[in-house]
């Protein structure tokens, strides 16, 4: 189907999750959720498809044998394209991002090998700083000293410290949403944060790499 844009519900749907988040709720809305939130992120990620690659709608079901929050819902529907793109929505409106998350320890090796490296980490440092400039936040798990090893007057402090790193962009549930111009926007978001994936993709590479 072709994507039109989310709805008023998809919205009201995860505003009352966050009120009431229990099966009782959860099932006295299934269908919302999958006519409102599920079947519209999908229609978006297949209009994206060809471009960007298939995504991937996460289950809308928390993990929680290790966490102290057990809700059982998560209160964001999310999707993402192996490599680095991402898409979310919630209550407060609609996020996309791109970048690496969830590194395996090989997968960070690679990745401050790269930024130490004075070719590959200006690289990135440039990307970076375009995406910064065009309005989008760098984010990320960063350690609070250094990497063990690293000078202090490394050029690439900053970058190194990350261990994970990505850039996103927000905006809130407008009435814009109801429209296809989610899609324009997404898309535009996407081929800004292109470089910095691609980056990844190339020098830190997939988690089963052995490079």
């Amino acid at each position: 189907m072709t994507f039109t844009g989310f709805t008023s519900e998809t919205f009201e749907f995860y505003e009352g999750l966050l009120a009431d988040n229990s099966k009782s709720y959860w099932t006295a809305h299934k269908d919302t959720y999958e006519q409102h939130v599920r079947g519209p992120m999908t229609d978006l990620c297949a209009e994206l498809e060809e471009e960007f690659g298939t995504a991937k709608l996460f289950r809308p079901y928390r993990d929680v044998r290790f966490s102290k929050d057990k809700t059982p819902y998560k209160a964001h529907q999310g999707a993402h394209i192996s490599g680095g793109f991402y898409v979310q929505v919630d209550a407060d409106g609609l996020m996309v991002a791109g970048g690496m998350y969830a590194p395996t320890p090989e997968q960070l090796r690679r990745y401050r090998a790269a930024v130490d490296s004075s070719a590959s980490g200006k690289e990135l440092q440039a990307i970076v700083d375009d995406l910064r400039s065009s309005g989008m936040e760098i984010a990320g798990d960063r350690l609070k000293t250094r990497p063990r090893g690293t000078p202090a007057d490394h050029p690439r402090l900053d970058l190194l410290r990350h261990r994970s790193l990505y850039a996103h962009q927000g905006w809130p549930a407008d009435p814009w949403m109801q429209t296809p111009e989610v899609l324009s926007r997404v898309r535009e978001s996407w081929r800004r944060l292109r470089p910095l994936v691609d980056w990844g993709n190339e020098h830190i590479g997939p988690a089963e790499s052995t490079r």
